[in-house]
């Protein structure tokens, strides 16, 4: 059952007239989302004082699912979700009430929905000759081991703006293990030596089991539909103002005593630029850069675009606000280097079983139980993931949908003679059925949507201390940061968890609210996750 909302002991915030504060959100991702409902939830703020801004005509930022049977749905990704971690995102699903199951939370649908559908992957890695390769051994040398565990044991400090090839050596980058883990977070050899550090330590219970993914969970549908629109509808039942399709152009600043005040919000919408004034005991939240900023899509007969920032207009806006104002961050170290950012992914539409069909008896995986199918020896290195159908809301019976992504779009096919950034889906799915040596008729009825996402993994690019802004800038009055670049200590980007803890941090900070936040869980300091990890790393 629907549990009830708590209440933090902190009284309940309001103005110097008693009223209380309004609060403005610019950009409609999970982390302002979430923000706003940790406002209501646990800081008391009426619904209507809350106004979201959003650049596009939907919520959800890259939590994204849309589309049509007939058209073909798109997907840009997913998030990896985990039980065993992610205590800020279960904590604030145990209060949103599934839609599809409104007699649960979001948390224990998802919670009744795994165990009914248990991770177990069969076919992690299959090479050029369509095998499925052997990956109970990490595939390590003594030397592996041993760069590997003195990155482990670096101090951020040490290691600095490293990249990961500064720390581990060629070879290593041929191991079961980078294929499995890689394709896994979608870590390339260039990202930061940091970033990959906190993933070793946050997802060490990983370790042990990356070859089966069996400590993935999945939502019932995509995140959309499973995580987005039940935020979105509980929201909205509390009043929360959206504003779609509207552009935030600039912020007006004033300084009052030492503390940056945001006290105006520039907008742009249906051609029509306005200004939002903010109080003087408002709050301001801003989700700086986006990992999926300048997406585009293709079509069956059409590659997708290749937009830049200048096109969509996200990271412009906290270039401007970071300029001169070294504290709200520096967004040059994430969205520099475009070639070392950007992947491409695909949706692809069945209206036959042809293809589940045949990837089923090879995989021996059902749909929703296996996990990333990696083809190692791909050009692309090229990965796809069959989900549990139906997979939309409104997906038919007779409809099935799967997805997929390359790390590497930028290089020539094996059986397709362009770069992946340069095909169109018909070449996408020819390349596809290369790989498995299936008849290119398993996909006669496909509908295959590329999207190319130039800064998708910009957030992994190295960075130094002060790059990403604190949630509260110390010297911010009434404005937060919640996004992927915003600094936790410990905690990883890339995942639904860092938006929500981010939101959650920024929540309680500006308000005082005296509750505890979720602490992060160091599986890794467990006797019996660091052993199950070092008997992994030496089969």
């Amino acid at each position: 059952m629907t549990q009830q909302l708590s209440t933090p002991p902190s009284a309940k915030p309001s103005t110097a007239n008693g009223a209380a504060p309004k609060a403005y959100m610019v950009g409609g991702g999970i982390g302002s989302l979430a923000a706003a409902a940790f406002l209501i939830r646990d800081g008391h703020i009426p619904g209507r004082n809350i106004t979201i801004y959003e650049a596009m005509p939907v919520l959800g930022g890259s939590l994204d699912g849309n589309g049509s049977p007939t058209q073909g749905y798109t997907m840009r990704g997913g998030r990896m979700l985990t039980t065993d971690n992610y205590e800020c995102t279960w904590d604030l699903f145990k209060s949103i009430p599934s839609l599809s199951a409104p007699d649960q939370t979001v948390f224990e649908e998802t919670i009744a929905f795994n165990q009914l559908h248990q991770s177990h992957a069969r076919a992690r890695l299959v090479d050029r000759h369509r095998a499925k390769l052997d990956v109970e051994s990490m595939g390590f040398s003594m030397q592996d081991r041993l760069e590997l565990l003195k990155l482990t044991e670096a101090d951020e400090a040490k290691l600095g703006t490293s990249r990961i090839t500064d720390w581990l050596s060629p070879p290593f980058f041929t191991t079961n293990f980078w294929f499995m883990w890689s394709t896994t977070f979608a870590f390339q050899p260039w990202h930061s030596a940091v970033e990959f550090r906190r993933y070793l330590h946050r997802f060490m219970m990983e370790f042990s089991r990356i070859e089966t993914l069996a400590g993935v969970k999945r939502t019932v549908y995509n995140q959309f539909d499973s995580l987005v629109r039940p935020m979105v509808s509980w929201l909205k039942g509390q009043g929360v103002n959206f504003v779609v399709d509207c552009t935030v152009t600039d912020f007006e600043l004033k300084t009052d005593q030492g503390k940056i005040v945001v006290t105006g919000i520039h907008h742009r919408r249906d051609g029509t630029t306005e200004t939002t004034a903010i109080g003087d005991d408002d709050l301001v939240f801003f989700q700086n850069g986006s990992m999926t900023d300048a997406s585009s899509f293709g079509s069956m007969a059409s590659a997708p675009q290749k937009l830049t920032k200048e096109d969509s207009g996200g990271w412009l806006l906290w270039e401007k606000l970071a300029y001169g104002h070294p504290e709200f961050g520096n967004p040059a170290a994430f969205n520099s280097s475009i070639p070392e950012s950007f992947w491409e992914s695909f949706t692809v539409t069945v209206k036959d079983t042809a293809f589940f069909d045949q990837m089923e008896a090879f995989s021996g995986n059902e749909a929703g139980i296996g996990g990333l199918v990696t083809f190692k020896d791909s050009n692309w290195l090229l990965s796809i993931v069959l989900a549990h159908q139906p997979h939309y809301i409104d997906q038919p019976a007779d409809v099935q949908v799967f997805w997929g992504y390359s790390l590497h779009p930028d290089r020539i096919g094996n059986f397709v003679p362009k770069a992946m950034a340069d095909c169109n889906g018909s070449e996408i799915l020819q390349e596809l059925c290369g790989h498995l040596n299936f008849d290119r008729e398993t996909v006669a009825s496909a509908i295959c949507i590329p999207c190319r996402m130039p800064y998708i993994t910009s957030m992994f690019m190295p960075r130094a201390e002060g790059d990403r802004p604190l949630p509260v800038p110390k010297n911010s009055k009434n404005l937060a940061f919640v996004s992927q670049f915003v600094e936790i200590p410990e905690d990883v980007v890339f995942t639904v968890e860092y938006s929500i803890r981010v939101a959650q941090m920024a929540v309680y900070q500006l308000l005082g609210i005296d509750r505890e936040i979720p602490p992060i869980l160091h599986h890794d300091q467990s006797i019996k996750v660091k052993l199950d990890a070092v008997v992994k790393a030496f089969r």
